[in-house]
């Protein structure tokens, strides 16, 4: 029952061994909440993000590296300032699980879990490459640089593994944990719940999500040309990065307002769209392609779709015949349904508990919030303009990251 060790690089390890030294104090005392020494070594590793090399071939890795600068650090760790009785303590340890659609996921997860002061797992798919590697290549850089104090506690809390397909090793490290992250959707959440957690642990938990944009006509129209290519480009970045797969990722836009205006600004910004994927050199592999026009006419075929467009390989726009029949499903990379509403008040019924984040371009945040007030809960966990899908926050799926990485003790005289 062996894993590789990724990050801090080393031989590879038993399971049971690595528990022991996850579990021991390391050097110069546990860590706590917001702890100098992980404070410093996730800047120095954000600089490595930040390099312009790094960033020009990586795009989603300048986004990682910025949310990881000191400034933006202090910003986070500000928000779990307690008061009164209350004091604030690392869970302990956190066996994080990932997706492999999403190459830097993890680090989001790992990072705040680190800053909240816990020891760490991380189980980095044998699938992951490109960005993935070059984030732990970056996280070995940095570890070579930052001083023997902080090198030692981070090597002897923080590791990131990779392991083939075990229950032994799952197993083992699930009863171990303190708390147990899942990531990827609703069929790794219940092939991880088959381990056990020791009685006081629980999980966290992120499952299938589906993601829609909605846009209003009348901002549409007030928009300058500069805003409305901004908004081209910015959805451009929600849906291309990842091939559309993160659970972000919009995979319908809804045009707000009257018929007219929805058809010919619809037409403008698919206009503007495929005019980004040309100038960003964007490659649809002929495979995607494929994928695409066989999800297109299967979604015809059923019915779904009253109109279908395709706009070279890279953009392919489904006219839904039903707005409330909205596919949800992943149709390929640049595949989106398409309708036409008169108010977001039209859209409170459609939305289901898995829908997590709309994109908007338009509205004002009088009107987005009445949308969200209507919704009451039953889904949505965040509205973000055209260009902010993708940028992870340390509130994510309606949960307060860190403080779920952490816990309180009341103490009273």
């Amino acid at each position: 029952m062996t894993l590789d060790q990724r990050f801090p690089l080393g031989d590879a390890i038993e399971v049971s061994s690595l528990v022991e030294e996850l579990r021991a104090e390391p050097v110069g005392g546990r860590l706590r909440v917001g702890d100098p020494r992980v404070v410093e070594f996730l800047t120095k590793f954000a600089r490595k993000l930040l390099a312009p090399a790094t960033a020009r071939r990586f795009p989603e890795l300048a986004s990682l590296g910025f949310f990881l600068r000191k400034g933006e650090i202090a910003k986070a760790l500000s928000t779990l300032e307690t008061s009164g009785d209350a004091l604030r303590f690392p869970r302990g340890l956190v066996f994080h699980v990932p997706p492999a659609n999403v190459d830097t996921i993890f680090v989001y997860s790992w990072a705040l879990s680190a800053l909240a002061g816990n020891h760490n797992v991380v189980r980095v798919s044998s699938r992951s490459a490109g960005a993935a590697e070059t984030v732990l290549e970056a996280l070995n850089a940095a570890l070579s640089e930052v001083d023997a104090d902080t090198a030692a506690a981070i090597t002897a809390t923080q590791r990131m593994v990779t392991y083939d397909r075990s229950d032994a090793i799952s197993g083992a490290l699930s009863v171990a944990a303190d708390l147990r992250v899942i990531w990827g959707g609703d069929a790794s959440v219940a092939a991880l719940r088959k381990y056990p957690l020791a009685p006081h642990a629980r999980d966290l938990t992120f499952p299938d999500r589906s993601s829609f944009a909605v846009a209003s006509v009348r901002g549409w129209q007030n928009a300058s040309e500069a805003e409305r290519r901004g908004a081209a480009e910015g959805f451009y970045n929600d849906s291309y990065w990842f091939d559309q797969a993160a659970c972000s990722s919009p995979r319908a836009v809804f045009w707000v307002g009257d018929e007219d205006g929805a058809r010919e600004a619809g037409q403008e910004f698919r206009k503007l769209l495929a005019e980004v994927l040309a100038t960003k050199q964007h490659v649809t592999e002929p495979a995607m392609a494929v994928q695409k026009r066989v999800s297109a006419y299967g979604a015809a075929v059923d019915g779904l779709v009253d109109g279908i467009e395709f706009q070279g390989n890279g953009l392919a726009t489904l006219e839904l015949a039903d707005p409330a029949i909205l596919p949800r499903e992943w149709l390929g990379a640049g595949t989106f349904a398409n309708a036409r509403v008169d108010t977001l008040s039209d859209l409170v019924p459609i939305v289901l508990r898995k829908d997590q984040t709309v994109g908007q371009f338009g509205f004002s945040k009088e009107e987005l919030t009445q949308f969200v007030t209507e919704l009451a809960g039953r889904g949505v966990d965040r509205v973000v303009p055209f260009g902010s899908a993708l940028t992870f926050s340390a509130i994510w799926d309606g949960y307060d990251l860190l403080t779920e990485f952490s816990r309180l003790v009341t103490v009273q005289a």
